[in-house]
């Protein structure tokens, strides 16, 4: 039992996660924490009604790098100590309006990316000198190879997904748990307007139940839903000179 860190917790799939990791028993507190917490205060209350845990809810600023360290360690002073943190948040623009505007393209940088290696950096150090607890980030196949659909945005997760592979093989000794979580589209959002309707967008719920099961197992690489692995497999074996004329 102990306590968890949620950064980014208005996000659909975090929410869709903080519900199923409160159901499972395992952990008793969660920090929930956002940029505006008002929006938390009704998963606050139902999760704390439903499964009596107790939630505590922290206003988070990821672009803000300079105040990550006195954040952390108020969280850290305030819980006690932390099992694990949940890397929830990111942000995705218009592919098109990026290759025209660096603002919305640094946007997804700084977001997706910048803003990960700053926090997380500070969690591995923790967690380290703890040797043990998990890190948990939301990375995404669109990193897995660069695709004029969403480049841009495909290049901050591919910078993500290799930060925590080394973060990974860094915490390895000191029985500290990295998990890449790979989503596919998901209906969250993020996504809405920006990602048009297809078969393919996943449930959040079935996200957040790979999320939970890749935690508990202590998975490395979680895919989900599952079938992103064979897509993702497929496309990253197509030669350059084929690739680079489709459409995908």
């Amino acid at each position: 039992m102990g306590s968890i860190l949620v950064l980014g917790a208005n996000a659909t799939i975090a929410q869709a996660t903080v519900r199923k990791l409160a159901a499972n028993g395992k952990h008793n507190q969660f920090i929930l924490t956002s940029r505006d917490t008002s929006q938390l205060e009704v998963l606050k209350s139902d999760i704390e009604i439903r499964h009596q845990v107790d939630v505590s809810l922290k206003q988070f600023d990821a672009l803000d790098f300079e105040s990550h360290q006195v954040f952390f360690d108020e969280v850290v002073q305030e819980a006690g100590t932390l099992d694990g943190v949940l890397l929830m948040y990111g942000a995705m623009e218009d592919q098109k309006q990026a290759e025209h505007s660096f603002a919305l393209a640094r946007t997804m940088i700084d977001v997706n990316y910048t803003s990960a290696v700053s926090i997380l950096n500070i969690a591995a150090n923790y967690f380290e000198a703890q040797r043990s607890g998990f890190i948990c980030a939301v990375s995404s196949v669109a990193g897995d190879r660069g695709r004029k659909s969403n480049y841009i945005y495909g290049s901050t997760k591919a910078g993500l997904s290799v930060y925590l592979q080394g973060l990974r093989n860094r915490l390895h000794e000191s029985g500290v748990h990295v998990l890449t979580i790979k989503p596919g589209m998901v209906d969250t959002k993020m996504t809405y307007g920006v990602v048009e309707p297809t078969p393919l967008l996943a449930d959040p719920d079935k996200v957040a139940q790979d999320i939970e099961a890749g935690i508990v197992k202590r998975r490395e690489v979680v895919y989900t839903p599952w079938f992103w692995l064979i897509i993702m497999t497929i496309i990253k074996l197509l030669p350059e000179k084929i690739f680079k004329r489709t459409d995908i």
